[in-house]
């Protein structure tokens, strides 16, 4: 089937799922495979529970059920990715792409916040920002959508080049490139390469008569290195930190702002979203309510209160850029009782056992931490050579604090999404 034919069911059918346990009615079923499922096998059961198509790619599936409500294509996820792309052509909403190793998720959250000010906008729901994710969000498009902020995330070379080519994005912002993923990218040159993909492809796309802009951290050299002959729009000298304690306060064009945010390190996630809603004429004081009244989710940056403590949850993901930003941002909080619950950091390769003991190191010769309680979880931490209590998982972790909680601190929890600590908050 043509992706145009294909188009056409779509339109009739608006509504896209990959889980057989999600099917209402008028949805399409993609039978995506992964490394232990195999969509193609509950196609049937797909179309029993209300999808009016199911798109398949195992002939064998179709000759079972001869069922003319599937769809037999050569593969599911291209087919799924061309559809996408089919769709952001009908529509030509124009599309902001976003990424970067750190803070790519709360700046296109802020960019969404300030743009909705003004615009009726569609942006990446959550952390959907990969290869399934983000055609997903492309197909939810409206012809009433002004803008959409499209969120690309990548482990590996080439994934942003995958992306970009799916999205078409008009403009662009890369929020930083920092040490992550390293196992996947091969070095920190890697991620650069990746990164600047989301540039690669508006420069080849920028024309005399179009211009394919980029937003960009003037401060940041990683990103001033790579941004030749591309139209800049920049930030990053366009306000700062008035104090962090715990929330950023920040001044903006003159104006004095009080965020929800924890760490000065979300002051350029913040000059990117003004800056972004400047350049499409938000006003001013739009601008800032929008940025007074954003408040993080997700455990990225969160303040939370409890009988107890005080938590600073940042428990999403870390890597040794984000690790270092909410350390040193933890040294300059004017609290008592310092408490740290550190996660190992996850995917660096070569590298882990070193940056693992640079954040020790740096803990150790801190004047603001070194008297601190500092927890380890992980075997990456258990390696490093230091003086603190080190913890196999994020289970040893509850069974000690079942057994004598903590009380009375202010504790950053930060790690690796994999390390599970979103799972302390409750217990602390």
């Amino acid at each position: 089937m043509q992706i145009s034919d294909l188009y056409k069911l779509f339109q009739n059918n608006p509504i896209i799922t990959t889980d057989s346990r999600e099917c209402p009615t008028g949805s399409m079923f993609f039978a995506l495979k992964g490394a232990s499922f195999d969509g193609n096998q509950y196609a049937a059961i797909a179309l029993e529970k209300g999808c009016s198509y199911a798109v398949i790619d195992d002939k064998q599936v179709l000759q079972n059920h001869s069922d003319d409500r599937m769809i037999l294509v050569g593969d599911v996820l291209t087919t799924l990715q061309q559809l996408a792309n089919y769709h952001r052509r009908q529509l030509g909403t124009k599309i902001i792409g976003i990424t970067g190793t750190n803070g790519k998720t709360t700046t296109k959250e802020l960019i969404a916040t300030v743009l909705s000010r003004k615009y009726n906008i569609l942006y990446t729901q959550g952390n959907f920002n990969n290869h399934i994710g983000v055609p997903k969000t492309l197909l939810q498009l409206k012809p009433e959508h002004e803008f959409a902020v499209i969120e690309m995330g990548a482990n590996h070379p080439g994934e942003i080049k995958t992306l970009v080519n799916i999205v078409e994005p008009d403009f662009g912002i890369i929020t930083n490139v920092g040490k992550a993923h390293i196992e996947g990218f091969g070095s920190f040159e890697g991620v650069i390469k990746t990164k600047g993909e989301l540039y690669d492809y508006l420069r080849q796309h920028s024309t005399d008569e179009k211009q394919c802009p980029i937003f960009i951290d003037e401060t940041n050299e990683h990103l001033t290195n790579i941004a030749d002959g591309l139209q800049q729009i920049k930030y990053g000298n366009n306000g700062h930190v008035i104090a962090c304690d715990p929330f950023l306060r920040m001044e903006y064009e003159g104006r004095e702002i009080d965020t929800h945010l924890i760490g000065s390190y979300n002051l350029c996630n913040c000059l990117a979203a003004a800056t972004i809603g400047k350049h499409f004429e938000v006003s001013d004081d739009d601008i800032c309510k929008a940025l007074a009244e954003y408040i993080p989710s997700n455990n990225r940056s969160q303040l939370q209160k409890t009988k107890d403590n005080t938590l600073i949850i940042d428990t999403y993901n870390a890597n040794p850029t984000s690790m270092m930003a909410a350390l040193k941002n933890f040294c300059d909080m004017k609290v008592d009782n310092k408490m740290l619950v550190l996660g190992e950091m996850r995917e660096l390769g070569s590298i882990s056992d070193a940056e693992h003991q640079k954040i020790v190191d740096f803990i150790a010769q801190n004047d603001s931490l070194n008297s601190a309680l500092v927890w380890l979880v992980g075997d990456a931490f258990s390696k490093t050579d230091c003086r603190y209590r080190k913890f196999k998982d994020v289970e040893e972790v509850k069974s000690a604090i079942s057994e004598d909680k903590p009380k009375g601190y202010s504790i950053l929890i930060k790690g690796s999404n994999g390390t599970k600590l979103f799972q302390l908050p409750e217990l602390l």
